[in-house]
């Protein structure tokens, strides 16, 4: 073998060399790759997992109607009611959907939007701040666009409160949730022939609690403040953490009772199985 020769394996076998390392290092880096991608993955899958089990799932409709054309003047409180709730229902780990001012196809809606997202674990609330009307032993939410005149337009334009927590049922929510401020005087009143005050009583599914803001057939004034009474009372009692959700009810009952000297008290409906507590 001559120099030039000699030379030319050298250089042979310095490129194999090269070659060879650069493999390596390509072969290396993949591995470390596909290690951190399961690593990651099985992260992922933990957290999911950790977050089933650990987590119930809390879901909220908050419906402030305020602007009734019908009516003389709008009711300021009950969009401030709904704003400051579903601030506080968040604080305590519900995922709020807020309605201000809906028609009846706002409701239907944000109803269908709820429905859609109950499971087996949810814990889910609605509240409604407006105007509500009794026809034949059931209680309606009145949307802003209601054209009321007899008691047949109540069935048609409103919304069936029962049948509200009807649909949780159905969809399996774990406890239903809610409260009512709509037992005030309103625009429709003497209408129709077999027109009744306030609301009637809400009759309510297994696990469910109910809170209105005075009992069956009596109408509650609104307060001067910002929120009405019953908003007020509740939100002091629900900023209480890990308080049970049926004690901030019934002391938010309590509450307006002492303090209207029993002008008004509200109503609260019980049939829960489970101890629902507050916190995020």
């Amino acid at each position: 073998m001559n120099v030039k020769q000699l030379d030319l394996s050298r250089r042979t076998i310095a490129v194999a060399a090269a070659l060879i390392g650069t493999v390596s290092l390509v072969i290396g880096a993949h591995a470390a790759l596909n290690m951190r991608a399961i690593d990651a993955a099985k992260a992922v899958s933990t957290d999911q997992i950790t977050g089933s089990i650990g987590q119930t799932s809390r879901l909220a409709l908050v419906i402030g109607n305020g602007h009734y054309p019908d009516a003389s003047a709008p009711l300021t409180q009950s969009i401030n009611d709904a704003r400051a709730l579903s601030s506080s229902l968040r604080k305590n780990g519900f995922d709020v959907d807020m309605v201000e001012d809906a028609t009846k196809d706002d409701m239907v809606r944000a109803v269908n939007r709820l429905k859609s997202r109950i499971k087996r674990d949810t814990v889910v609330m609605l509240f409604f701040g407006g105007y509500g009307v009794q026809a034949g032993r059931e209680s309606y939410m009145l949307p802003v666009d209601a054209a009321i005149w007899k008691e047949s337009d109540v069935r048609r334009q409103g919304v069936s409160i029962e049948g509200g927590l009807e649909m949780m049922k159905e969809q399996g929510a774990k406890a239903k949730l809610v409260v009512v401020d709509a037992s005030r005087r309103n625009p429709y009143e003497r209408r129709f022939r077999s027109y009744s005050h306030g609301l009637a009583p809400i009759n309510s599914p297994d696990n469910a609690l109910i809170l209105s803001s005075a009992t069956p057939g009596k109408v509650a004034d609104d307060s001067k403040g910002q929120n009405s009474v019953l908003v007020t009372e509740l939100l002091n009692n629900l900023a209480v953490q890990g308080a049970l959700i049926e004690s901030v009810f019934k002391k938010t009952r309590v509450a307006i009772s002492r303090a209207s000297d029993g002008e008004q008290v509200p109503t609260v409906s019980s049939s829960l199985l489970d101890d629902i507590r507050l916190g995020g």
